[in-house]
Order: C-alpha cells, then sequence, then structure tokens
C-alpha cells in the first residue's frame, strides 16, 4: 500500500513538474515574443525598444542603478538641450549619434512612441554628460553656456565628439 501511494504521489509529482515546465516555457515564449515586437538591436548592438510614451521608461531600465535610471526619466524633458551637447565617447563613429540625446533616445515617433537606446546604460560620459548639462539648465545657464563647457571638459582625453552643431 505504501508502494501504491509513493507511486501514486511520484507520478503527480512529475505530471505535475512537467505541466508546470511546460506552462512556464508557453509563459516565456509569449514573454519574449512580445518583448521582440518591441526591442531590437542596433547594428552596433545597442538595444532598442519602444514604449508607448515617453513617461513609460523601457524594460531594459530593470534592475539598473537609481541614478541610471533618473537621468533616462529626465532625459525626454530636456531633448532641446541634449540634441545641442555632443557626446565625447566615441558613439558619433560606433553608434552614428548625432549628439548626447541620441544616447538615449534613437526616436521621437509622431504618434508619441518612443524607441529608447540601451547606450546610456553602460557609458559613464553620456550619462555624466546628460547629468551634468540638464543640472546647469535648472541652475540657468543658457544652453550656449553649457556646450561651450562641455565642449572644454571633455576635449582632452576623449574620443572626438559627435557631430553637433553648435547652438546658434
Amino acid at each position: 500500500m505504501k508502494k501504491n501511494i509513493f507511486a501514486y504521489f511520484l507520478t503527480f509529482t512529475t505530471i505535475f513538474v512537467l505541466l508546470s515546465a511546460c506552462s512556464s516555457t508557453e509563459e516565456e515564449t509569449k514573454a519574449k515574443k512580445d518583448q521582440n515586437k518591441h526591442s531590437f538591436h542596433a547594428e552596433n548592438g545597442d538595444l532598442r525598444e519602444m514604449t508607448a510614451s515617453i513617461s513609460k521608461p523601457p524594460k531594459f531600465l530593470e534592475g539598473q542603478h537609481e541614478q541610471i535610471q533618473m537621468v533616462y526619466s529626465a532625459v525626454g524633458e530636456y531633448q532641446d538641450l541634449l540634441e545641442n551637447i555632443p557626446c565625447y565617447c566615441g558613439c558619433g563613429d560606433s553608434a552614428a549619434h548625432k549628439d548626447n540625446y541620441d544616447c538615449f533616445i534613437h526616436e521621437n515617433k509622431e504618434n508619441g512612441e518612443v524607441v529608447w537606446d540601451d547606450h546610456g546604460t553602460r557609458c559613464g560620459t553620456c550619462l555624466d554628460t546628460a547629468a551634468k548639462s540638464i543640472n546647469m539648465l535648472n541652475e540657468g545657464k543658457s544652453i550656449k553656456d553649457i556646450r561651450q563647457y562641455i565642449d572644454d571638459t571633455y576635449k582632452d582625453g576623449y574620443a572626438e565628439p559627435t557631430p553637433t552643431p553648435f547652438p546658434g
């Protein structure tokens, strides 16, 4: 009798584990398909992810340091500033970025959707440039003064800047 109960328990447990594994796999597959609809890798290897709006952060920020998340959440509000600020990490050559804004957001679509770029999650120069620029603007500095400060700060010992025109 104990053997029958043990066999029954073993069979039930095996079936339960198999069913659980199948449902987890189905859920994981569905999640990957859903994520793949909205994320892809650029030619340079950066992960890009589309969200419904600037207020909806990309999933690739989950698990990132709080300061990285803070910079990403602020970037959308400072597009006019950061499109006038170059990046000195080399992303102009490696990723065809035109300015510091491109390190975080690849595209703003007309319907409000945003294609985020994870480049900034791996680059201290990108993050530092954006954070300094935003802080300086909030302190009352002009975009021209901020641009000059960034150029002076990163002109030595860093890569060539992105091809960002000086603000007029």
